[in-house]
């Protein structure tokens, strides 16, 4: 499985809820406890099992652009031996 993890700006969020509702590991949620400078309830990842594969879905729906992905390089596979 591919590894990855977003970056939130949470200051530009403006808790729109559309990443939450893409995201296929369900790993993003909006911050109800937590306001950012411009009043809105942030998006945030909750992912303490890394299940996050950086897919890229959450980043493409943001109308603020606000996700960064990072996805782990993937390491070219070597030829078995005969």
């Amino acid at each position: 499985m591919t590894l990855g993890t977003i970056i939130i700006d949470q200051e530009r969020c403006k808790g729109c809820g559309l990443c939450p509702t893409v995201c296929p590991q369900n790993v993003i949620h909006l911050l109800e406890d937590q306001l950012n400078a411009t009043g809105y309830h942030p998006a945030a990842l909750d992912d303490p099992d890394n299940r996050c594969t950086g897919c890229g879905i959450c980043a493409m729906i943001c109308p603020d652009v606000c996700i960064t992905v990072y996805r782990e390089a993937r390491v070219p596979r070597r030829p078995a031996m005969a």
